[in-house]
């Protein structure tokens, strides 16, 4: 069934105010303000074993925020995927720097986003941190086994999370997988 013009307009307003979300998020943590992050996400949040709402967000937001000083969050290759009008998942892309004592950290992330309309106004849901390295900005990621910094906060998960990475890898020899990297992705 082809969209009408309505449907196709209300489609590309979502996904600029979703892309929104991201930007602001991204702001938000650059300014220390706690209240512009909190008010991107639904009134009822789940948070898991913190409670659900934004003051058990404010729980786990602000003491995260006091790990580091300073930061830059870039972001970009923002991916939208709709599950009707009012829903979606999506993917973003971040280079983020943080100060972190004498330390100058960079760090490659993806956040896994959870969607939804109410009211007119899109929210996060949800929001899925996860990094692909993060090191001093004189380490190189291989340098500290694609650890260092960030194992104080994620687990090391990319990008062997994507099912269709580890299918493409599957169909190498170990010795060759070693030939490019000192630090491959086992499979449990």
């Amino acid at each position: 069934m082809k969209e009408s013009i309505e449907q196709r307009i209300d489609r590309v307003e979502s996904m600029l105010a979703i892309q929104q979300l991201a930007a602001r998020y991204a702001l938000a943590v650059n300014r220390r303000d706690v209240d512009l992050r909190l008010s991107l996400f639904v009134e009822d949040v789940d948070c898991g074993r913190c409670g659900n709402g934004r003051e058990a967000l404010r729980s786990i937001i602000d003491p995260a925020l006091r790990t580091f000083y300073r930061s830059m969050h870039f972001v970009s290759g923002h991916t939208i995927n709709f599950d009707g009008s009012e829903r979606a998942t999506g993917t973003v892309h971040c280079w983020a720097e943080h100060e972190a004592g004498d330390q100058w950290v960079p760090m490659a992330l993806i956040y896994f986003g959870t969607y939804v309309r109410r009211d007119g106004v899109w929210f996060f849901v949800k929001r899925r941190e996860c990094s692909w390295y993060a090191a001093d900005q004189m380490a190189r990621p291989n340098d500290v086994d694609f650890r260092g910094w960030h194992d104080r906060f994620l687990p090391m998960e990319l990008p062997g999370l994507f099912s269709t990475w580890r299918r493409f890898w599957k169909k190498s020899r170990p010795a060759e997988i070693a030939a490019l990297t000192k630090s491959p992705i086992v499979d449990d």
